[in-house]
């Protein structure tokens, strides 16, 4: 029954919120980076935040979620916040960069840390090296989701997959509420899409999936491990696009279209095709997690998978 209002409750608050951006001019106009054509309202995150928060306070007091691990998504609050500030004013790289650090910070104090980090064949259990990479991962997993939210459906189909994937390897009601909460937005945003996310959800769901690896990798530093490859379609391609750019001296500043989804749409792929795609694909890592138990051989048959799907892309639209 939770999940049916949940579900219900996120659809009508996407509908209401479109509505209103479109009474109010809300809309996400249309640039060199976009890749739609029409200018299409923004601000539907709103409505995953406030039914993923809703469904988590349940949680909470229904003592079906570890207290750790509800306050370190709790602390998300903040950064939908300034996140939905900046769709509406464009607040300076400098407010976001210090939010996003704060957020991480909170986020690993209420963990407790990350325990160590499991290399395969070392682990390193410094605390200041393990958990200064744990501060920087988690604003990369903030920033990459916000680049890869892109064309419709497209990350919201990559956290309902990445939910119900956590939720058959680990269980956990917390990733059915956090499903059902975007697959209410997905109906307004799948195909043609109604409204857009925006920074408000697209900076939520990478903090989430930040916190759920190093949540899981503290439990099994396996975990760690299963959550990077799962989530691999997309810090795959922001990873390698960064580093593309980097070496073709670009300034990384700088808006762009070369990520591998807005390549597939620039050489003609629909929204739809693109989106589908990715869900093979995810599908595919999914059961190399599932069915391969040694998780260094999981990762290294994962990023071939990976690296040959973008050398596809590369030969549909190159690298320029």
């Amino acid at each position: 029954m939770l999940y049916i209002v949940l579900f219900s409750c996120s659809l009508l608050l996407t509908y209401l919120i479109k509505n209103y951006a479109i009474k109010h001019a809300l809309v996400a106009k249309v640039s060199e980076r976009s890749s739609h054509t029409i200018p299409t309202p923004h601000g539907g995150g709103i409505a995953i935040a406030l039914t993923w928060f809703l469904g988590l306070v349940y949680l909470y007091f229904e003592n079906t979620i570890d207290i750790h691990l509800f306050y370190a998504l709790l602390i998300g609050v903040i950064i939908s916040i300034v996140s939905y500030l900046d769709d509406l004013y464009e607040l300076s790289p400098n407010i976001r960069l210090f939010t996003q650090a704060l957020v991480a910070s909170c986020g690993l104090y209420f963990l407790g840390g990350m325990k160590e980090l499991d290399l395969f064949f070392f682990s390193i259990s410094n605390q200041f090296f393990v958990n200064l990479f744990a501060l920087f991962m988690v604003i990369w997993f903030i920033n990459l989701y916000n680049f890869l939210d892109g064309i419709n459906g497209y990350a919201g189909s990559e956290i309902v997959f990445l939910s119900l994937a956590g939720f058959l390897l680990f269980g956990g009601s917390h990733f059915i509420v956090l499903a059902v909460a975007t697959l209410g937005f997905l109906v307004w945003n799948y195909g043609n899409a109604k409204i857009f996310m925006g920074d408000v959800g697209s900076t939520l769901l990478g903090y989430n999936v930040a916190i759920f690896t190093l949540y899981y990798g503290n439990e099994n530093p396996q975990n760690f491990w299963i959550w990077i490859i799962l989530f691999g379609v997309f810090w795959f391609d922001a990873t390698l696009t960064l580093y593309r750019r980097k070496q073709n001296a670009e300034k990384l500043s700088v808006a762009h279209k070369k990520h591998a989804y807005q390549r597939l749409i620039q050489s003609g792929w629909s929204h739809s095709n693109v989106v589908n795609s990715a869900i093979v694909i995810n599908i595919v890592l999914f059961c190399i997690v599932y069915f391969i138990s040694n998780i260094f051989y999981a990762f290294l048959l994962s990023l071939i998978l990976l690296y040959t799907s973008i050398r596809y892309i590369d030969k549909q639209k190159g690298f320029l």
